[in-house]
């Protein structure tokens, strides 16, 4: 076995004290492309696909700040992600602030080429929209993906004020570019209020699992993903984690909070359910610093990131 030495480490507590050094996720080195990288870290500040209250285009800086106490070693599942792989924080997409639609292929264009390197993305975001993107050069490369979908919304509307383009869109803009297995998808945590009484029934027609948050009160989710890890079987999964699925009582910094969420227990348990899964990118998103002075809502973030990590195939356990 290859030597942990050989591999990127985060900077430790005792080499530089954690309010120092160079403000990458957890402290890693910074790249400039994924060249060599078996996963890599990778912001999108962007927040005009928003239709509520906007701020998640700091998401990425912020969620970089908290990440900064997290230690390598994950002491419940025994991960040892920097032993196993080469990582690094390959800094942020550079988006047009002003043109939504050309933001879609200036990150599908990004994507594709950390994809082309071999190397997993995980994404700090940035509103929802930036999955839609994502999920075109992923399927690209791996063909239609898998999705665990975990979120308070099920963004499967036809149009946010007439535009095709927006938080509220991804998974329908998806689901129509074929970009999707559809028998392997789930939604968790979808809650809230409508525009219909119907709404979370387009996905369930086109073949996705919905669990609503009312099944997820009071109980582990860890025998839901035991379900899920039949049902994603050994295909290619992406696995995109909206903050809001949190109850905002743990997650108050983000655009559009519903009462009623999951807990971060509950986070944790979905992200650890994944192991074993052949999963090809992931995203946090829709942290919104402005709306969170004490910086939770991103430290939460951060560490539901770091969970991403942990779970990445090849990764090792001690």
């Amino acid at each position: 076995m290859t030597e942990s030495k050989t591999f990127n480490q985060p900077l430790g507590g005792n080499e530089m004290p954690r309010f120092g050094g160079l403000p990458t996720m957890m402290r890693l080195p910074a790249a400039a492309t994924a060249a060599g990288l078996d996963a890599c870290f990778v912001g999108i500040p962007m927040d005009i696909g928003t239709s509520n209250r906007p701020g998640t285009r700091y998401g990425p800086r912020q969620i970089r700040a908290e990440s900064c106490f997290i230690r390598p070693y994950n002491m419940a599942t025994r991960a040892a992600p920097f032993d196993s792989l080469m990582v690094a924080d390959i800094g942020d997409v550079a988006i047009d602030t002003f043109n939504l639609p050309r933001c879609m292929d200036i990150i599908t264009n990004a994507y594709r080429a950390i994809l082309k390197e071999g190397c997993i993305p995980l994404t700090l975001g940035g509103d929802h929209t930036l999955t839609y993107p994502i999920l075109r050069a992923v399927a690209e490369t791996h063909g239609p993906v898998g999705l665990i979908h975990v979120d308070a919304h099920a963004d499967i509307n036809e149009h946010m004020f007439g535009e095709p383009i927006a938080h509220g869109t991804p998974f329908r803009r998806a689901v129509e570019a074929g970009v999707l297995d559809t028998k392997r998808c789930i939604q968790i945590g979808l809650r809230g209020t409508g525009y219909a009484a119907d709404d979370f029934d387009w996905p369930r027609r086109q073949g996705f699992r919905v669990v609503q948050a009312e099944e997820c009160w009071h109980k582990s989710l860890a025998p839901l993903m035991a379900e899920v890890r039949q049902l994603m079987g050994d295909g290619p999964v992406y696995l995109t984690y909206d903050i809001d699925s949190l109850d905002p009582g743990f997650a108050p910094g983000t655009g559009t909070p519903e009462i009623g969420g999951l807990t971060t227990v509950q986070a944790l348990e979905i992200i650890r359910g994944c192991w074993g899964l052949n999963l090809v990118g992931c995203d946090l998103v829709e942290v919104s610093p402005p709306y969170d002075p004490s910086g939770n809502t991103a430290l939460t973030g951060a560490n539901l990131l770091y969970e991403m990590l942990c779970v990445l195939p090849g990764v090792q356990r001690r």
